[in-house]
């Protein structure tokens, strides 16, 4: 199939960040053969990176062999609003950190898939406790 890559790796990488560029470029380019994709939330959510360039982003995203047309499914609008409910059910019971919605859309999108390739387990793994996740 393939993994999904959270937006937080495209950044990295994108941006040269000095403490993660490397490691993530390292875990994309080790994940590559098994296939690279995204969730359109994380499409949207690099079009500062790129000043709002399309073409530029798209250039990037091919360059790293990164697939951004996949669709989303009515499947993953179910585990969405299952995942939205045990995390607000979550937050009102425990002291669970504030997450933005679009993780939990990412979450869902990468259940489909192999999992999710991310620096930030802990924003996945409260809520999707099977998905498989992994770090650089």
């Amino acid at each position: 199939m393939a993994w999904v890559v959270d937006t937080c790796l495209l950044i990295d990488v994108a941006e040269a960040d000095p403490t993660f560029g490397l490691a993530s470029a390292r875990l994309l380019d080790s994940k590559r053969r098994d296939g690279l994709t995204i969730c359109p939330t994380s499409y949207i959510e690099l079009a500062p990176v790129f000043n709002g360039d399309q073409t530029a982003q798209n250039e990037f995203l091919f360059n790293l062999g990164v697939t951004w047309p996949e669709v989303w499914t009515h499947a993953d609008t179910e585990e969405a609003h299952r995942a939205w409910q045990r995390y607000v059910t979550a937050r009102r019971t425990t002291k669970v950190p504030k997450r933005p919605l679009a993780d939990i859309l990412i979450g869902a999108f990468a259940s489909r898939f192999d999992g999710i390739l991310t620096r930030n387990e802990s924003d996945f793994r409260t809520v999707f406790a099977s998905l498989s996740i992994t770090t650089p």
